[in-house]
C-alpha cells in the first residue's frame, strides 16, 4: 500500500471536517492523518489528509471529496512537487548523563528542547516524516513518557497555487 497526501481547500464552516471525515469512514477508508486549519482566507481551510492505499482508492477518494458542496478544491501533493512536513513534541526520560546525550541527539535532528524538568525533556521536532521517525528511535532507549505528532502538512513548490 501506497501513502498518499491531499491538499484538500474547503469552505469555512461548522460541520465541514464533520462531512469528510464521515466520507471516510462511511466508503471504509482509513485516515492517517489529518491536519486542518484556517488558511489566510478567513472563510477557507485547508485539510491535509493522508491515506494509504492503491491508485484506485485515491482516484475514489478523490471523486467522492468533489462531490461536497463545501470542499472547493483537491490536490493530489506528489512528493518531488511539495514541501512536506510534521511536528512532534516528545516527552523523554532525561536524568543524569542521559540528559548530555538526549541534548546533543536532539541538536544533530536541529529539534529543540522546549521544557525541560528534573528527570525529564520535552523535546520539538519538525521535518520529514522519516527525520521524525528516525528521532524517535534515538530516543526510545532512554524512555519517551509521551509522544504527539500532528501529522503530515503540505504545500505545492513554486508559484503555482491552490484555488
Amino acid at each position: 500500500m501506497e501513502k498518499y497526501v491531499l491538499s484538500v481547500l474547503v469552505e469555512n464552516k461548522s460541520g465541514v471536517l464533520s462531512r469528510v471525515s464521515g466520507l471516510f469512514s462511511r466508503r471504509g477508508f482509513n485516515i492517517d492523518s489529518l491536519t486542518v486549519c484556517e488558511t489566510h482566507n478567513p472563510g477557507q481551510s485547508r485539510m491535509t489528509i493522508v491515506v494509504s492505499g492503491d491508485e484506485y482508492v485515491l482516484e475514489q477518494i478523490e471523486k467522492q471529496l468533489s462531490k461536497l458542496v463545501e470542499v472547493i478544491s483537491i490536490s493530489h501533493c506528489k512528493k518531488e512537487e511539495t514541501c512536506e512536513r510534521e511536528m512532534a513534541l516528545i516527552k523523554v526520560k532525561a536524568a543524569g548523563t542521559d540528559r548530555a546525550v538526549i541534548i546533543e541527539t536532539c541538536e544533530i535532528f536541529r529539534a529543540h528542547i522546549v521544557d525541560v524538568a528534573e528527570k525529564s525533556v520535552v523535546v520539538e521536532a519538525t521535518g520529514s516524516e522519516e527525520k521524525i521517525e528516525s528521532l524517535i528511535r534515538l530516543l526510545e532507549p532512554y524512555g519517551i513518557l509521551e509522544l504527539v505528532k500532528t501529522g503530515i502538512t503540505a504545500l505545492g513548490r513554486g508559484e503555482k497555487v491552490m484555488q
